[in-house]
């Protein structure tokens, strides 16, 4: 059976690399503000997977977290540093999956530039806190998904193409390779 983009007339598929494949990076991660966080030895009931919200993402795609020394998360890491973080910044756009390294770091300078003080939720004591650790992680691969023209014109489309029975579909996907 033939994939459904055969029946587009457009190429679905863009693989981008560089300085526009950590464009495309950056702003994925910033329309989601949060993620998945999935860890490769699960321990708890979660399979490995939480929701994480993103403190800081650099210049260069590496991703920060913050994480209490005592959870199942970090013990995780310490076992095996791989991670997959899976981010949805909307309803029918703007995903991003990627594979990377996880760090835990406990420099107090990191902390008090990740500090927010939302986190005392669950750092009771702030940002000393001495259960408050950081997660720095490097992506190695990454995919995304997305709309070419945005969602409004994405959806425009899908109606016209359901009601003249063409698939028009205004999607966009591809590997996103970040320099390193």
């Amino acid at each position: 059976m033939d994939s459904i983009n055969a029946n587009q007339p457009e190429d679905p598929r863009a693989d981008l690399r560089g300085t526009e494949a950590l464009e495309k990076f950056r702003e994925l991660v910033k329309q989601a503000k949060s993620c998945f966080f999935c860890t490769a030895g699960a321990t708890g009931d979660s399979f490995g997977t939480r929701p994480m919200s993103v403190q800081r993402h650099d210049e260069d795609g590496t991703l920060w977290f913050l994480s209490a020394r005592d959870s199942n998360k970090n013990a995780e890491i310490a076992a095996d540093p791989q991670v997959a973080l899976h981010f949805q910044g909307g309803a029918h756009s703007d995903f991003l999956t990627l594979r990377g390294r996880a760090e835990i770091t406990t420099d107090r300078a990191t902390l008090d530039e990740l500090w927010d003080p939302m986190a005392r939720t669950w750092f009771t004591e702030g940002k000393d806190d001495p259960r408050l650790t950081a997660i720095r992680v490097v992506p190695e691969r990454a995919y995304y998904w997305d709309t070419k023209h945005g969602t409004a014109v994405a959806g425009v489309k899908m109606m016209i193409g359901a009601a003249i029975g063409v698939t028009l579909d205004d999607s966009v996907e591809g590997t996103l390779q970040l320099p390193r």
